[in-house]
C-alpha cells in the first residue's frame, strides 16, 4: 500500500529563499508546488532542478494578492493532490518603499503593508480552511528581523512587525486543530532582492561580524524552513524565530545600511 507524499506549497519560489525551501522540501520528501507570480523561467527552472535531484515538484502560476486567484490556486492543488500538508508564506509581493519618514507618503507605507499582508491573508485563509478537517498541517510565514528593529525602512519594518502579530494570532487560532504556525525572521539574505539595496560597507559588516563569519545564504533558510516543517518542531507554536548568523549578539555601531537612509538614522537592519 502506497503512502501519499506530502505537499508542501511555498509562494514565490522561483527564486531566492523560496526556491531553496522549494528543494530542500523536495529533498525531503514533499511534493513541491512552486508557485511564481510572472517568472515563468525561473520557477520551472526550480522545478526541473528538483525534479534532476530525484524530487517531485510542478510550478503553478497565482497573484497571492488576488484572493479569486488563490482560492483558484488552493483548489487545483486541492483536486490533485488531495491535501496540502504545509505552507511556506513567501513570496516577496511589495517592495519596501526607501528613505526617511520626512520622504515617506502614506499610500507608499500602506501600499507595502497592504501588498505584504494580502499575500499572506489569502493563502493562510484558504489552506486552513483544507487543513481544518485534516487536523493537521504546518504553516510557515517568512518574515524578517527588521520586524523587531528600526533605521531600515520605516514601512518594511512596519510591514514586517504586523506580519509577526498577524502569525501569532493565526497559530492560536490554527493550534485547537492540530495546525502548527511559526515565522522565521532573517536578517539580511544574499538575494537579489537585497543586492541592490544593502550598501557595500553593510556587506562587508555582515561578513566581519557576525559569528558563522559569512552573510546568510537562501539555502540556509531553505534548510532551517525544512526543520520547522518537521514533525519534531510541531511543539513549537506561535513563535517568531530570528536569524541572524549572531549578528543580533554584538553590540558594535553599524554601517548605514542604505545609500539613501537617512544619515540621523541608526543603521540598524
Amino acid at each position: 500500500m502506497s503512502t501519499r507524499r506530502r505537499v508542501a506549497l511555498i509562494s514565490g519560489a522561483g527564486r531566492g529563499i523560496g526556491a531553496a525551501t522549494a528543494r530542500e522540501l523536495a529533498r525531503r520528501g514533499h511534493h513541491v508546488i512552486v508557485n511564481y507570480k510572472s517568472d515563468y523561467a525561473s520557477a520551472t527552472a526550480v522545478v526541473e532542478s528538483i525534479k534532476t535531484a530525484g524530487g517531485s515538484a510542478q510550478s503553478a502560476r497565482a497573484d497571492v494578492c488576488d484572493s479569486a486567484q488563490v482560492a483558484e490556486l488552493v483548489q487545483h492543488v486541492l483536486k490533485e493532490h488531495e491535501a496540502i500538508d504545509t505552507l511556506v508564506c513567501n513570496a516577496n509581493t511589495a517592495p519596501a518603499p526607501l528613505g526617511p519618514l520626512s520622504t515617506l507618503t502614506w499610500d507608499a507605507l500602506i501600499g507595502k503593508i497592504d501588498g505584504e499582508l494580502s499575500g499572506m491573508f489569502f493563502l493562510t485563509q484558504h489552506v486552513l480552511e483544507a487543513m481544518r478537517p485534516a487536523r493537521a498541517g504546518r504553516i510557515i510565514y517568512v518574515s524578517s528581523t527588521a520586524g523587531s528593529s528600526v533605521g531600515g525602512s520605516i514601512a518594511h519594518s512596519t510591514a514586517k512587525a504586523a506580519l509577526n502579530m498577524f502569525g501569532r494570532h493565526v497559530a492560536a487560532d490554527a493550534a485547537q486543530y492540530g495546525i502548527t504556525v511559526n515565522t522565521v525572521a532573517p536578517g539580511p539574505v544574499n538575494t537579489a532582492a537585497t543586492a541592490d539595496v544593502l550598501t557595500d560597507d553593510f556587506r562587508q559588516f555582515l561578513c566581519d561580524h557576525s559569528v558563522i563569519g559569512r552573510r546568510l545564504e537562501p539555502d540556509d533558510l531553505g534548510r532551517l524552513i525544512g526543520l520547522m516543517a518537521d514533525d519534531g518542531f510541531s511543539v513549537a507554536v506561535g513563535t517568531v524565530l530570528e536569524v541572524d548568523g549572531g549578528l543580533g549578539m554584538l553590540a558594535q555601531p553599524l554601517p548605514r545600511l542604505m545609500d539613501n537612509q537617512d544619515p540621523h538614522g541608526s543603521g540598524t537592519w
